[in-house]
């Protein structure tokens, strides 16, 4: 609360300064928010797939989103408290802001798992291709987007590496001009604080003539001091736009800035450890720590060239960098890296006549990213472990890197009932690797390790190249209004993440990778009755091929295949004006497919560790009157494997959570929610090694949040 209130006077003298010199007379207010949808249900529209507005049913991919209505109920702490609402998503969640994200695929960990899933904001990834992280999507500033999209599988031509599994886009708030201001203050257990501002406008012309000019300012400022012994986090998001217009063309820019500072806690160690009471709240790693910044920088300039024809290009910059302390590998060593990256999208949209629509462009990006592993206290237990873990720098290396990708995508209407989309994308990805140590196995100094070598392998200075291609095929049958059956083959892929390359252990010297590739058919049935019922069916197969792992000799290899094949659904019924039920959820088997000796274990046909076949959530809504909303919302986690011969296994978990919103007066909203509402002892993350047997991510007891949000 007290880094909140000391941040409010200069987040405030910020707002006004951006905001009272320049607003003109404002013509339009937007209302405040209501607190849901009003009754009945209607068509959304995504950008994701197809990088410009289209309506939800005219997609041949597996696309969903959760609105603003939806996010603002929600009001999540965590990104995995909004997205249990997409089938398919699993986010499991980890300590304050981390968590591992799964999309038609198990809960991916490793070194460059994270490589696997496309995160962005307003359609730019949030990291360069190549240098992922895992917990990224705290850089996102999800909590006050105005939606946030989600593609499951390969998806589109559109995206390349890192969308192997799918892509999650955040949708800024628009910039239209609307005047926009408001204020809320969310206080929580553990003495949990959350502050919002929002304003925007229309700012005064400035002899421009015909010209037209906006802004938007969304801040959100966090402090969570943590339901477990010495843990919580400090956390600050800052997202401002601007928006120009004249004639034909439009120019939105938008800059963010995040920062967060944790103090982590780690698994709780034991059978069934998150069930006891001493053990849940616990904290084994109270010297762990992450602290994370990133700013970013876009202008998205849309011009139409004619009726017809519209050029949309978009110049970005971004920088990040993270500070946290293994407390996960023996030695506990401490990793600090950092990405400087500029890049530019573009895109030539034709509409050629009324049955060709087409969309070609190029994608381009410069990296220049480094990172820094080293160790302060020796390690701890055998001999073994002291000498081949040393004190001292294990790795120090930066590596440039450059991205080539033009790509095509067209729809082909044939007749009024059937559709056809194919696109093409070719993908180059240079890797030039500095390696600022000595090479090889040793100490910084070039002294020896014992028992054979340092832990530890640092490969030469060395380029890598990784040439894709991903095409698709999509059919689309109208087979009554607003009623779809769609299907398509797809192909995505991802390069091999710069850790995976050169971040090397024991006798490895290089790392001999191919990227990862999936290929993938799926069918599926969306449609929307009469404003009282919406339905979405999938069901997929793939197989993934040249999956990178680290095998019994601890070498990066990518000889590994997998399998996945699974149902989706998701349902929304208008029950009455008052009364509203959705659901969803998925059934998914997701196996290993190639042949490898783990433990003396052959795991072909092994289900994968942390793929649960069953997920999903139930939401009940009741509008107790016009301006007041309830929900119950029912979770659902199966049971899965913790370990990869299948022999330990996590049994699953139900919770209940409980919101409410309500808006007595047009500028005042007052919200509470009541998370696990019968206190369930539960596991946000289940995992088993054979150095430490069962261990946690222990899920939160029950807790209340309530706030209020004033507009003007």
């Amino acid at each position: 609360m007290n880094k909140v209130l000391k941040l409010l006077p200069l987040t405030l003298g910020v707002s006004v300064c951006l905001a009272i010199p320049s607003i003109a007379a404002a013509t339009t207010k937007t209302p405040a928010t209501d607190p849901a949808p009003v009754a009945g249900i209607s068509e959304t529209l995504l950008v994701t797939a197809s990088r410009r507005e289209r309506r939800s049913l005219e997609h041949t991919i597996a696309a969903a989103g959760v609105d603003k209505a939806a996010l603002d109920l929600v009001g999540h702490t965590h990104i995995n408290e909004a997205l249990v609402r997409i089938p398919g998503a699993n986010i499991a969640r980890g300590n304050g802001q981390e968590y591992l994200a799964a999309l038609r695929s198990p809960v991916l960990t490793g070194a460059g798992a994270c490589g696997a899933f496309l995160t962005a904001q307003d359609g730019v990834a949030l990291r360069a291709a190549g240098f992922c992280n895992v917990n990224e999507l705290f850089e996102a500033n999800t909590e006050q987007a105005r939606r946030i999209e989600v593609i499951r599988g390969p998806g589109t031509a559109l995206y390349g590496s890192n969308a192997l599994h799918g892509v999650i886009n955040v949708i800024s708030p628009a910039v239209d001009g609307a005047a926009v201001g408001s204020l809320g203050l969310e206080l929580g257990p553990d003495d949990y604080t959350r502050l919002k501002l929002s304003s925007g406008g229309r700012l005064a012309d400035a002899g421009t003539g015909a010209a037209e000019q906006a802004y938007r300012l969304d801040i959100n400022l966090t402090d969570d001091g943590g339901y477990r012994d010495r843990s919580g986090y400090g956390q600050q998001k800052l997202l401002f736009g601007h928006r120009y217009s004249r004639d034909r063309l439009a120019v939105v820019t938008r800059f963010s800035a995040t920062n967060l500072n944790q103090e982590t806690a780690g698994f709780v160690v034991g059978a069934n450890a998150y069930k006891d009471d001493d053990l849940r709240d616990s904290n084994p790693n109270p010297e762990a720590f992450r602290d994370a910044r990133s700013y970013r920088l876009s202008s998205q300039i849309d011009y139409s060239l004619s009726d017809t024809m519209a050029l949309k290009v978009t110049p970005y910059a971004r920088y990040t960098e993270m500070r946290f302390l293994q407390h996960f590998l023996p030695g506990q060593p401490i990793e600090e890296n950092g990405q400087r990256s500029v890049g530019v999208q573009t895109a030539l949209f034709a509409d050629t006549d009324a049955a060709l629509t087409w969309i070609a462009g190029v994608d381009m990006e410069y990296t220049s990213a480094y990172l820094h592993e080293y160790q302060e206290q020796p390690t701890r237990g055998s001999a073994f472990l002291r000498e081949t873990i040393p004190v001292g720098d294990h790795y120090d290396y930066d590596v440039d890197a450059t991205l080539l990708a033009p790509f095509v995508q067209a729809r082909w209407a044939l007749g009024e009932a059937w559709l056809v989309s194919a696109g093409l994308r070719y993908e180059s990805l240079r890797y030039d690797y500095d390696n600022r140590m000595l090479a090889g196995r040793t100490r910084a100094d070039g002294t020896p390790c014992g028992f054979g070598g340092c832990r530890f392998s640092r490969p030469e200075d060395r380029e890598d190249n990784f040439e894709n291609w991903s095409p698709k095929l999509g059919l689309l049958y109208t087979f009554a209004d607003n009623h779809r059956a769609y299907a398509n083959l797809s192909h995505g892929f991802r390069a091999p993440q710069a850790t995976e390359l050169y971040r090397l252990q024991r006798r490895q010297t290089g790392a001999d990778l191919d990227s990862e590739s999936i290929a993938g058919i799926e069918m599926g049935l969306r449609g929307l009755s009469e404003a009282r019922f919406s339905y979405d069916f999938s069901l997929y197969t793939m197989k993934k091929s040249d999956v990178i792992f680290r095998d019994s000799d601890f070498f990066n290899v990518s000889e590994g295949e997998t399998r996945h094949r699974g149902i989706e659904a998701r349902v929304d019924y208008q029950i009455s004006p008052a009364w509203r039920i959705g659901a969803n959820g998925s059934y998914a088997r997701h196996s290993y497919a190639s042949d490898q000796l783990l433990g003396g274990v052959n795991i072909k046909g092994n289900d994968i560790d942390s793929a649960p076949r069953r997920f999903g959530s139930v939401q009940l809504s009741w509008r107790a009157e016009e301006r007041a909303l309830v929900e119950l919302e029912w979770l659902h986690m199966g049971r899965y494997y913790t370990d990869v011969e299948n022999r330990n296994r996590y049994p699953g978990h139900n919770l209940l959570n409980l919101r409410t919103r309500w808006q007595p007066q047009p500028d005042t909203v007052f919200y509470a929610r009541l998370a696990n509402l019968t206190d369930r002892k539960y596991a946000e993350r289940a995992d088993f090694t054979s150095f430490t047997g069962e261990r946690y991510f222990p899920g939160q007891p029950r807790s209340l949040y309530f706030g209020v949000e004033l507009s003007w």
